[in-house]
């Protein structure tokens, strides 16, 4: 070491930290990986963090982990959600449309339950029903497939006071579903209601506009649904997850209201919310 040298004259300058900006809406702003420009449309909080939505100037739609990799008008920035204003006050509306009710605690679980088909279901209802089923005390169970619904309906023992809704994918005339759906119902109209939406899978109850694209892939009945739409969007944009279980993440942050989803879907689960807390 040369002896006219000290540790800290050998040691990189650190780096200065970036600017912190924030992510109001119809900001314009860059992301340096893909080269993405567009604005702001929203901030959200995932179960991996914040992310922020942009849309460009074609009206395309692409979601980022909120924090650096930034640039605004060509300088790097560190991207932080927006700052309550002072005085500012809260939401008068829940993601399902409803009025917000501010300082009202859960009420305690009803008796009666909604069951959906699986994990990604579940998922979508909690992020824009959450605040209703909290205060409605509606609890949402995971059914697991169609096949297991009758033995799920004889266990429940529905009756007054202890209503069973059911939400089912792919519920069209003739299927399998509605076959089942109908079993479960004889003589129980009054406390077991089974709606079914017509999409093969919930994925395809988000509106494709929100996620970019125009529609939704069409699939041949041999391939296994999720994989030919991954595979299918891929083609048309390299960054889409070939993964289902990495592109469910980024279909679900793109959901911010029921704006976002297909009236097919609303009325269903509306109406099953309605069934389970009606007097």
């Amino acid at each position: 070491m040369d002896p006219y040298y000290g540790l800290d004259d050998l040691r990189p300058p650190a780096r200065p930290a970036l600017p912190e900006v924030e992510a109001v809406a119809e900001l314009v702003i860059e992301e340096v990986t893909t080269g993405f420009c567009g604005a702001v449309v929203r901030v959200e909080k995932t179960p991996g963090g914040f992310t922020v939505t942009l849309e460009d100037r074609y009206r395309k739609l692409r979601v980022f982990p909120l924090g650096p990799g930034f640039l605004l008008e060509g300088k790097p920035v560190m991207l932080v959600r927006p700052r309550p204003k002072s005085g500012q006050s809260g939401p008068t509306r829940t993601a399902s449309g409803s009025r917000a009710v501010s300082g009202l605690r859960a009420r305690v679980a009803r008796e009666g339950r909604i069951y959906v088909e699986g994990k990604h279901d579940a998922e979508l209802v909690e992020r824009v029903w959450g605040d209703d089923l909290r205060i409605e005390g509606v609890v949402v169970e995971l059914l697991d497939g169609v096949d297991y619904l009758s033995a799920i309906v004889e266990e429940f023992e529905p009756g007054a006071g202890r209503r069973l809704g059911v939400l089912v994918d792919h519920m069209v005339a003739g299927s399998k579903e509605t076959r089942i759906a109908e079993s479960v119902q004889q003589g129980r109209e009054d406390s077991v209601l089974v709606l079914g939406h017509p999409y093969v899978d919930i994925w395809q109850a988000v509106k494709p506009e929100v996620l970019g694209f125009e529609a939704w892939p069409r699939v041949p009945r041999q391939e296994e649904w999720k994989l030919g739409v991954c595979e299918r969007l891929r083609r048309k944009d390299p960054t889409w997850p070939t993964d289902p279980r990495a592109a469910w993440p980024r279909i679900l942050a793109a959901v911010s209201s029921y704006k976002d989803l297909e009236p097919a879907l609303l009325g269903r689960v509306e109406a099953l919310i309605d069934f389970v807390t009606a007097p």
